[in-house]
């Protein structure tokens, strides 16, 4: 009896799941042409970023032991062996120093010009290409802004060539293709924005080791043997 009142449910087939997803260089594509020249401002501030960083972390060392080596030797008389020490620790306020020490006996006012001009030719090395970085942190949005516009103008040609309803699949398509560029000048410029200024801090951390480097080396010629 229970047997005959058992009722089979036949199961339906789970729905197959279909990918939509899109791939970052399908939604580059998407974006037209404008996306090469985002692109390339992507790529060369990535260079720019990671070619400072490595230049910067070469010159930002500690000046205090080399600065005690070059006292016992400028005391001891030992010019050509300060010379050689500066040029073994080669960074920034090293060649300014020496510089500095290859003056010795000609008046201090000579020494400390020579030295600040060494120290700006210094100075210009370490900001070297963060202009063009500045400029791609705000060039990148505007390019994005641009293609977005265009962009839109023509979604909305294609909508007014579209005869009978618009369909909101075209609607929808055109107007996030227009986006895209302004999603990828985003990414570029604050990718930009924020290199440039780490960069700019660690350029001023080595500038002040400098002019504190300096200062210290003037004072030393200045002390009586």
């Amino acid at each position: 009896m229970n047997t005959l009142l058992q009722i089979t449910i036949p199961q339906t087939p789970a729905p197959e799941t279909v990918d939509n997803s899109i791939s970052i260089l399908d939604l580059a594509i998407k974006g037209g042409w404008v996306m090469i020249p985002i692109g390339v401002l992507s790529v060369l501030a990535v260079y720019i970023i990671i070619e400072r960083m490595l230049t910067l972390k070469k010159a930002d060392k500690d000046p205090e032991r080399f600065m005690e080596k070059i006292k016992n030797l400028v005391f001891n008389g030992d010019i050509s062996g300060a010379i050689n020490q500066c040029q073994q620790f080669d960074t920034p306020f090293s060649r300014m120093i020496e510089k500095g020490v290859t003056k010795i006996g000609t008046p201090l006012t000579n020494i400390e010009a020579s030295v600040e001009n060494v120290g700006k030719m210094e100075i210009y090395k370490l900001e070297k290409n963060l202009s063009i970085l500045a400029t791609i942190s705000g060039a990148g949005p505007m390019l994005g802004f641009f293609g977005t516009v265009t962009g839109m103008v023509q979604a909305f040609i294609a909508i007014a060539q579209e005869e009978g309803t618009v369909s909101p699949k075209l609607l929808s398509s055109g107007m996030y293709e227009a986006m895209i560029t302004t999603v990828g000048g985003l990414i570029v410029g604050i990718i930009a924005y924020v290199g440039y200024n780490y960069l700019v801090s660690k350029v001023d951390k080595i500038v002040n080791k400098m002019e504190y480097t300096t200062i210290e080396f003037l004072e030393l010629l200045q002390q009586p043997k």
